[in-house]
């Protein structure tokens, strides 16, 4: 037998971080979820990453880049690089900060209004059909779970 895969991990080692690891589980569902919304969000050009930025940016004022990037649960680096898509489609701008000449900000446009109202029917029955087949209170439960993960 090979010395590398002697030194491979015992079976039941494997079986139980395949059955018990909340990151591995959560990484899963999370690919799901995204592959799921991606395909829901398709028709109208956007991913589900696309979809959650562009509601961010759904606020009376702008927000800067180094404000959204947290809530998004991203670096500000990889919003900067997920903005230029929608920004080529014309779907929001980005702008100095008038505070801060150094900070940018991300207004949503007329044209990101109007495609957004029509992704957001297809997002709520698609978010409804997903909660339904969760059980009676099983999605509250997992999102006030998932909240408390810090």
């Amino acid at each position: 037998m090979n010395d590398a895969i002697s030194d491979i991990l015992p079976r039941e080692t494997v079986l139980h971080i395949r059955d018990t690891c909340l990151c591995l589980a959560a990484q899963r569902a999370a690919r799901r979820l995204a592959r799921r919304f991606d395909a829901a969000l398709k028709p109208f050009g956007l991913t589900n990453g696309q979809f959650s930025l562009m509601v961010a940016l759904n606020q009376p004022e702008p927000p800067p880049i180094g404000r959204l990037a947290p809530f998004l649960g991203m670096d500000p680096s990889t919003l900067t690089a997920a903005v230029k898509p929608l920004a080529r489609r014309g779907l929001l701008t980005v702008e100095p900060d008038p505070d801060d000449r150094r900070s940018r900000r991300l207004c949503i446009t007329p044209d990101g209004v109007v495609l957004m109202q029509q992704a957001v029917e297809v997002w709520g029955a698609e978010h409804a059909a997903l909660e339904a087949g969760l059980g009676e209170g099983s999605p509250e439960s997992l999102r006030r779970g998932l909240a408390e993960i810090v």
